[in-house]
């Protein structure tokens, strides 16, 4: 296909957000078909095929290059594959889905305090409770490469399709790494933050894709898309 291939967030608080920055911008998206499409356009771009996905997806296109560019968190980006922050360039952060994917440990662990300390504790886990310490996430890439930066190897992750501060209480974990905002959700469930455990600070950005071909075309319109946003589209 021609053109430009954008891919935003295909529903919610996301899309709508989107939209918003992008028309402030003077790039209103249109979709014709209504919620039910996954298709729509920008009518002050001619050429740009707007593609609507989840977030999720749209961060693992972009590394795929089947897309040019796309709205998407820089932690999917960093998720979805090892290589991610080096086939994507973040072009601008656009102030909205603000969280940071951190390490929470239950309030009663009183004396793990830093990475350090877990990291004594998954060492001595098995030995004192006969199973290894659990992980609730869904940032699974994301935990192996952070634990591994402390030498942390013993340990399970139980992955987490659901409310994952919710999991120490349940006694499906015994920590969580997991986005948040303002931590209150956290301190409701009775988790807090280790003082390092912040593994990365991430926001919805503004992306263009590394792996994919460009025409040009592509190029011409990546100009004109990155421009509106104050961001040089060479």
């Amino acid at each position: 296909m021609s053109g430009l291939i954008l891919a935003v967030p295909s529903k919610g608080r996301l899309e709508e957000a989107t939209r918003k920055v992008f028309a402030k911008a003077g790039l209103a998206i249109e979709r014709p078909g209504g919620a039910r499409s996954y298709q729509g356009d920008i009518p002050a771009l001619p050429g740009v095929v707007v593609r609507f996905l989840p977030a999720s997806e749209i961060a693992r296109e972009l590394i795929r290059g089947t897309v040019h560019a796309g709205v998407t968190g820089a932690d999917l980006i960093h998720e979805a594959s090892e290589q991610g922050p080096q086939s994507a360039r973040f072009a601008r952060p656009l102030g909205f889905g603000g969280a940071d994917v951190v390490i929470a440990v239950p309030d009663a662990w009183i004396d793990v305090t830093s990475m350090r300390d877990l990291a004594d504790v998954a060492s001595d886990f098995r030995a004192g409770h006969g199973r290894w310490l659990r992980v609730a996430t869904k940032y699974l890439n994301l935990t192996r490469r952070y634990f591994a930066r402390f030498g942390i190897a013993e340990y399970r992750i139980v992955e987490s399709l659901g409310a994952t501060e919710a999991a120490p209480a349940a006694g499906a974990a015994d920590l969580i790494v997991d986005i948040t905002s303002t931590g209150s959700t956290l301190a409701a469930n009775g988790l807090r933050i280790v003082e390092d455990g912040l593994i990365l600070k991430s926001e919805a950005n503004l992306i263009v894709s590394k792996t994919i071909v460009w025409d040009a075309e592509a190029l011409v319109l990546r100009k004109s898309l990155l421009g509106a946003f104050g961001v040089d589209g060479d």
